[in-house]
Formats: structure tokens, sequence, C-alpha cells
């Protein structure tokens, strides 16, 4: 199964059981490290940041779940963290959160030619986000982010 595949299978798994015990699922990140596969999880929480034990506890509830889920096909770490200072935006209503903020976005397709654009974000629509981009307004659909992450 492609990687992207993967990352729609976790979040389609994790999102409740997370929800569940009072953690958003921010982010899914599927690669490598030293050879080694790597889920990456970011999660958050609406009063105050991620600790150390709220990593913990999520890593208690959602280690089982993969396991008995058994959707990656190779031994893989399971890591669980904040979203950080510089943290990814997949969900509409998170873009919304921070228009107005600088993000770097890559796309699956390009867009006007970059696959990689940093612009601010001016705003969101039904299934596209809006950057300006050097003065000039470049949309990108939702479905072609590959990665956004606020710049700051």
């Amino acid at each position: 199964m492609e990687t992207a595949a993967l990352i729609r299978q976790a979040w389609h798994i994790l999102e409740p059981d997370l929800r569940d015990i009072g953690y958003e699922l921010v982010e899914v990140e599927l690669g490598r490290q030293g050879g080694a596969a790597v889920l990456r999880v970011y999660i958050d929480k609406e009063d105050g940041g991620i600790s150390l034990d709220d990593c913990t506890r999520a890593t208690h509830v959602l280690s089982p779940l993969l396991d008995t889920t058994d959707f990656i096909n190779e031994r893989y770490m399971l890591e669980i963290s904040s979203p950080g200072w510089n943290r990814p935006v997949r969900k509409p209503a998170h873009f919304k959160r921070y228009v107005g903020e600088t993000f770097r976005v890559t796309t699956h397709a390009p867009v006007e030619g970059r696959s990689k654009i940093k612009g601010v974000l001016t705003g969101v629509e039904t299934d596209m986000i809006c950057l300006d981009v050097s003065g000039t307004e470049t949309k990108v659909h939702l479905d072609n982010i590959k990665k956004a992450r606020l710049e700051r």
C-alpha cells in the first residue's frame, strides 16, 4: 500500500480513540529514520500544550490499537509528539485558525509550476486555501496538499 493510503488509514484508525481520551489528531506522517519505518503522530489538546505524560498516555492507547489492526506490513517505531512551534496543519478548521500566518506548503501536483510554496494564508474556501505569494494570490486545493506547516 502506498504511503498516502497508509496515512489516510492511520487517520481513520487513530482519530476516534484519541478524541475519546481528550486529544485532537493534528497530523500523521510515515517516514524512515536510520532505515527503520517511523509512524509519527502529532496530537494537541484545547487546555494547554502536550506534555510527556500526554504522549505516554496516547502511546499506551494507540500501540495496542495499531498492533491489532496491523496495517503497516513491516516493523516500525511509533512516535507521539506535540505539533510544536512550526506545527503541521491539515484540517480546514486549523487553516482557518491561522489566517494571516505564513505557511510552507508542499503539494502532490505542482500549482502554477511549483510544488513548494511559501506564502501568507489569506483565506480558506470550501476545499481550497488562498495564499499571498509575493503579492500574487495562489489557491491550493486541500486534497493537493502533501504537507503544510506554519512558518514561524
